[in-house]
């Protein structure tokens, strides 16, 4: 135990965190951000709420949010959670991922497609599996960062490996390779639009002109109440980001933002349009900066 950041009794984050922002997305009520960090800034008072700090406990890729007195419920892991009738979330984020988002999306064939990965187990596998109506037939890497899983999910799956030629480096093995920046409609209803500027190969996917998967070219940002860039954690150009956006934001209808890092939401697509043209118009006037995880807007 963290002796350091834990009370006399009840929920804590230990020292470990990252501030990676999952948890505050889960039980937003519960924990904060304080002193560039999460924290449990209200013990739970209901049955939900004690829901609420598992889910989140098990999201965190570090497994910092403890009780001083119990274990976590394994009968409370809500892993997958359905976000609605054809997305899940697939919780259980990776320290070798930087604690991204990974995402499932149930297409009307009836099979599963996985959108980035969680840490790896055999068991997490069997989990996923148990709760696809049918087989998961995909593994879509969005980038690099988000690469670290994808083969041994894919491999246990019998799936295909997707990644764009601009990060092949990261999963060299994969089964199918993206290439340049032309969308491609990749299963029906799933299109692939390119994306360099995060990294040289980030894509989004878009699922039925509803879901869009963003990896970490774009969020939904609380702070702001709109759609950001993480301009201070670009790897490869911000300046190909905002041509990126240009390029591809006028052929975009989703209602959906889901990222790896940062916030979901739910808008209607003429919303969402006038908010990644506003995005659009913001990301030109950016310049480039060091990396700096600490300026991300949450």
């Amino acid at each position: 135990m963290d002796i350091e950041s834990a009370p006399a009794t009840g929920w804590y984050v230990d020292s470990r965190c990252t501030n990676c922002d999952v948890a505050r997305q889960l039980a937003p009520d519960l924990i904060a951000e304080v002193d560039g960090r999460a924290e449990v800034v209200r013990q739970p008072r209901t049955e939900e709420e004690v829901r609420q700090l598992h889910t989140a406990a098990y999201a965190c890729h570090t497994r910092s949010i403890r009780h001083t007195e119990h274990r976590l419920d394994p009968a409370l892991d809500p892993f997958p959670l359905a976000l609605d009738d054809t997305v899940s979330l697939c919780g259980h984020n990776s320290p070798h991922t930087a604690a991204a988002n990974a995402y499932l999306l149930r297409r009307p064939s009836g099979t599963t497609m996985m959108i980035d990965t969680p840490r790896w187990s055999a068991a997490l596998a069997d989990r996923y599996e148990a709760a696809s109506a049918g087989p998961i037939t995909d593994v879509l890497l969005t980038h690099r960062d988000h690469a670290a899983h994808g083969r041994q999910y894919a491999d246990r799956f019998g799936a295909r490996l997707w990644i764009h030629e601009g990060d092949l480096d990261a999963s060299p093995d994969a089964d199918h390779v993206l290439r340049g920046t032309d969308p491609v409609e990749i299963a029906e209803g799933v299109v692939v639009h390119p994306l360099p500027g995060h990294t040289l190969g980030s894509v989004l996917y878009v699922a039925d002109e509803r879901y869009c998967f963003t990896g970490d070219s774009f969020y939904w940002s609380r702070t702001t109440g709109d759609l950001e860039v993480a301009e201070s954690v670009v790897w490869y150009s911000i300046a190909e980001l905002a041509a990126s956006l240009a390029r591809t934001a006028e052929g975009l209808r989703f209602e959906w933002v889901l990222p790896g890092h940062g916030d979901r939401k739910r808008l209607p697509a003429p919303e969402m349009a006038r908010r990644l043209r506003g995005l659009t118009a913001r990301t030109q006037a950016l310049e480039p900066r060091p990396v700096d995880f600490t300026a991300l807007r949450w």
